[in-house]
């Protein structure tokens, strides 16, 4: 796409953008109803003034038309998970200051009420196509865009901000170095509150003027007819789903079975990422479909870093080179850099597509940073000249089903459960999720617990993703000298 990409969609009137569904909207209609969501955000305002306004819709035209309308208009877009809880959403709205939220009509009463607390208008998408002669207001690309909430080694989410030029840079990096084209079919039903949804397939998608099947959520077998079908030429998923799709391969009779996989051999790219893909999965996958995983590595705090290549080899277990206009480099405990073939050093990333900062807290922002690198937290070695991931130099991160989720987030909501005393979470390594939500549990006083009871507990407290899926009842929590739970323990106990 030519110009400026929060100017608008090119008009390309006879070209379909979005199907949502069942029903086909093209570039030109697309950009109309972003345009008239603007301005009906904006009123009787020249410019919303990086004004956060909440996105709580699922996947669809009114999420598209609701992002752009809010960039157009010079808000800030805060996307959240349609699965958000009301203690969640709280956090959200009182970290952000978030004003107005643009929801649907079947809003949970605790998404009600935790808006009510904090005053905040809850707002339905505009039905109102024809956007009249009304100006928007121009913007420069320094201005902050979106705030994406993410976990980290602190005990609640933080708002990572990010600017235009860094959302334009992220797109234009994965546009150049996966090829996108017009031509390009892609299924979307990744979370749209997470960059890997919002950027590598929604943006990169629009940018490029190719056409995005919206779906709200994962149907493995209505995907499947679709892919048999021949859809779609790009799919980007999480090992967990490629998993779940193997799975379904083998429910399916054989003549169906060769048609879907006959389906994903056309594509011309199948990207995996948000979490590992194990090195089993990358060749199952392979002899399943003919498709070599395309896997990557990527924060949302800096967007896309490192990727294997398209043209070349995609190394299983590795997840490549630096992508083009990033800076990627090891750094060691002492803060220098590795140089070393083989050695392990935390990941440090530079470049036009890492975030602003986080959302009103600077001293997080300033600890994030170290002589203008990003420190990402991760760790890794160099071989041949492919990044291969080691694993955190957080052990409170936990990455499962593509969610990157923060044990002290989880921990701190636990320890409201009436039985329970004391609690530690951490991840256990899972075939399907990558990593599994494990709670081990210091129970009151004869007292009993089991994992179902907890889980159903935890329903309105937690989202789906990040409620336990393994508890383990024990006495004691072993600690160090001083009192820290030593979490590398705990595994043994599990």
């Amino acid at each position: 796409m030519s110009g400026d990409w929060f100017s608008g969609f090119d008009l390309r009137q006879d070209r379909t953008a979005l199907i949502d569904e069942g029903r086909a909207l093209d570039y030109g209609e697309l950009a109309r109803r972003c345009r008239a969501q603007a301005i009906a955000l904006l009123g009787d305002r020249n410019d919303l003034d990086e004004e956060r306004i909440g996105l709580l819709l699922p996947a669809g035209a009114d999420y598209v038309t609701g992002l752009h309308g809010i960039w157009l208009a010079g808000g800030i877009a805060v996307p959240l998970s349609p699965s958000v809880t009301g203690a969640e959403l709280d956090h959200y709205l009182s970290t952000a200051g978030i004003t107005r939220l643009l929801t649907g009509p079947d809003v949970s009463n605790s998404v009600r009420a935790a808006c009510q607390e904090r005053s905040v208008a809850l707002i339905a998408p505009s039905n109102n196509h024809a956007p009249g002669d009304s100006a928007l207001p121009e913007l420069g690309l320094e201005r902050r865009a979106m705030i994406l909430f993410t976990s980290g080694t602190t005990s609640r989410p933080k708002g990572v901000v990010i600017a235009r030029r860094a959302i334009q840079a992220q797109v234009t990096t994965l546009m150049q170095a996966w090829e996108w084209s017009a031509e390009d079919v892609i299924p979307c039903f990744l979370p749209l509150h997470h960059i890997h949804g919002i950027i590598n397939v929604l943006s990169c998608a629009l940018w490029s003027g190719a056409q995005v099947h919206m779906m709200p959520r994962l149907e493995v077998g209505r995907l499947c007819e679709e892919v048999a079908a021949g859809a779609y030429s790009v799919f980007m998923a999480v090992p967990t789903v490629y998993v779940k799709l193997l799975e379904h391969f083998s429910n399916l009779d054989s003549a169906m079975a060769g048609r879907v996989k006959a389906g994903f051999a056309r594509m011309r790219l199948n990207v995996s990422g948000s979490a590992a893909c194990p090195v089993e999965l990358f060749k199952r996958w392979e002899a399943a479909t003919g498709q070599v995983l395309l896997e990557r590595y990527g924060m949302t705090e800096i967007g896309m870093a490192l990727s294997n290549p398209y043209r070349g080899e995609r190394r299983a277990g590795h997840v490549g080179s630096p992508l083009p206009g990033v800076e990627v480099a090891l750094f060691d405990e002492q803060n220098q850099p590795v140089t070393a073939t083989g050695m392990p050093g935390e990941i440090r990333i530079k470049g036009a597509t890492v975030f602003r900062e986080y959302w009103g807290n600077p001293e997080a922002t300033a600890a994030s940073f170290h002589d203008g690198w990003f420190c990402s937290g991760d760790v890794a070695v160099i071989e041949d000249g492919y990044f291969r991931i080691m694993g955190r130099s957080s052990i409170d991160i936990i990455k499962s089903g593509g969610y990157k989720l923060s044990a002290l987030e989880i921990e701190g909501v636990l320890l409201d459960h009436p039985l329970i005393r004391e609690v530690a979470v951490i991840g256990l390594p899972d075939a399907t999720w990558g990593e599994l939500v494990a709670a081990v549990v210091v129970l009151q006083p004869g007292a009993s617990l089991e994992l179902e009871t907890l889980r159903a507990w935890c329903a309105d407290r937690l989202s789906p993703y990040k409620v336990p899926r393994a508890l383990h009842v024990t006495e004691a929590l072993p600690r160090n000298a001083m009192g820290k739970v030593t979490k590398p323990e705990l595994r043994k106990l599990c």
